[in-house]
């Protein structure tokens, strides 16, 4: 099979050329036809001009500088769309992830999985980076319904046509194999060695954990309403509506019953009715707009602006042959 690596690298000028020794080495030894994809994500350092070197001695190198720093998901993806392999493995640049784990990933593959993801047995970041790590995986396992010990790693691979389907942007590249989830494919982990950084500096900080949780709701919804989102946007409409209809028999009871003044005595209650109930029919709004969405999602790239009921059309006879 032919290989496709995959690396985003942002101010790495000091672990670009080892690993790119290492990759070789690695994938020399497998026999496998292969390619290196270097994507510089907007680096200020020396990062462009050494892809550039590299690029022009040895063509299986490919380099793609983007016009500034875009963020790891948009890296991977520049990256995933110039990739020609019918297997392509991400990892990343700061020589933490080991060349040498890379046939434990092909030998799963090779088993039938779709995707592979590594799995950081043993971390070596401390445990200030870790704990948040570790909290956020199992929300994430819990989220996605897929029993993976490790999503935050870039260290995966895939096999090309699962990820032609995958869209990705935000920061949902740790979410891949949950996305291809819906797509039915087959996807397991492997542990691999986690390194220390020998050189440069991480570009991750604890505010980062804060940011997945946002991913992790997005994640959620797609998994669970994707396809039906009136069941989630009705659902929250229809209680609302209810409980402002509620409230509002109640006040009227009150009103017909026991001749109370609503609009004094109760004010602030019929006023949190007319609001719930307005916000209950624009969620019940939401859900609709949704389901268009869906339909026009899954309907096909062409329609027709008209419907033809009927063709009329003169029938010529033909003489028989002789």
């Amino acid at each position: 099979m032919r290989l496709s690596i995959v690396v985003p690298f942002h101010n790495e000028e000091a672990n670009i050329t080892p690993l790119y020794h290492r990759l070789h080495a690695v994938l020399e030894a497998l026999a496998s036809e292969y390619e290196l994809i270097f994507v510089d994500d907007g680096s200020s350092d020396q990062t462009h001009a050494i892809l550039q070197d590299l690029a022009r001695r040895d063509a299986r190198v490919i380099g793609v500088r983007l016009r500034r720093n875009f963020g790891q998901t948009a890296a991977l993806a520049a990256g995933f769309d110039r990739a020609s392999g019918d297997v392509i493995i991400a990892m990343d640049g700061d020589l933490q992830h080991q060349p040498e784990d890379i046939p434990r990933f092909l030998d799963k593959i090779a088993q039938g999985y779709d995707i592979v993801s590594g799995w950081r047995q043993h971390r070596q970041d401390g445990m200030r980076r870790t704990l948040p790590s570790q909290v956020a995986n199992w929300l994430m396992a819990r989220a996605c319904g897929m029993p993976l010990h490790d999503f935050g790693t870039t260290f995966k691979a895939y096999r090309s046509d699962i990820l032609q389907r995958i869209p990705l942007y935000g920061q949902m590249h740790r979410f891949i194999p949950a996305l291809a989830s819906l797509e039915g494919a087959s996807v397991t982990e492997v542990p691999i060695e986690d390194a220390q950084r020998v050189s440069g500096r991480s570009h991750y900080g604890l505010s980062r954990t804060f940011r997945v949780l946002f991913d992790i709701l997005t994640i959620r919804f797609l998994l669970t309403y994707f396809s039906r989102p009136l069941h989630f946007f009705g659902s929250v409409g229809l209680a609302m509506v209810g409980t402002a209809l509620s409230l509002g028999a109640w006040l009227l009871v009150k009103k017909l019953m026991f001749g109370q003044d609503i609009f004094l005595q109760h004010g602030v209650m019929l006023l949190f009715c007319v609001v719930t109930f307005l916000g209950g029919i624009q969620f019940l709004g939401l859900g609709l707009l949704g389901e268009l969405l869906v339909r026009l999602y899954y309907a096909p790239a062409q329609r027709s602006v008209y419907s033809v009921a009927s063709v009329y059309r003169a029938t010529l006879e033909q003489s028989p042959s002789p």
